[in-house]
């Protein structure tokens, strides 16, 4: 894979996994019953948890899809590391609720970005050689 073509499919997943995830987190803000388990009752403390949520996710969304617009690789690369690993412990607290679904869309989205943020590492590292005279 080019280098090119992994940053092009790093920064899809990337830009993909950080504006799903600030969408649930401000979701959870104006909609609490789109995001929380049924029969919950929405109260200040899960208002405030909402908000926790988004104050963390859409820095990390704004700043990804900023390494992404100035095509800054190694920015890239650990803000994808950094999204994916959101995602592997939002899929932690989907199997704690005994929630397949909270569980496996947090999975596969951590799985696609690590996998993304490795080919775009491996294709950096691998350098062409050139033959000298």
């Amino acid at each position: 894979m080019t280098t090119m073509m992994a940053m092009r499919l790093a920064s899809l997943v990337t830009a993909l996994n950080v504006l799903v995830a600030s969408g649930f987190s401000i979701a959870a803000i104006f909609r609490p019953e789109a995001v929380v388990p049924a029969g919950s009752i929405q109260t200040e403390a899960s208002l405030l948890l909402a908000m926790y949520a988004a104050a963390r996710t859409i820095p990390l969304a704004l700043f990804a899809l900023a390494a992404i617009y100035q095509r800054a690789t190694s920015a890239l690369l650990i803000l994808g590391t950094l999204a994916g690993a959101v995602q592997l412990l939002d899929a932690g607290i989907g199997l704690f609720q005994h929630d397949l679904g909270k569980f496996a869309g947090p999975l596969f989205i951590a799985v696609l970005q690590f996998l993304a943020v490795y080919l775009l590492h491996r294709s950096i590292r691998i350098t062409p050689q050139t033959e000298r005279g």
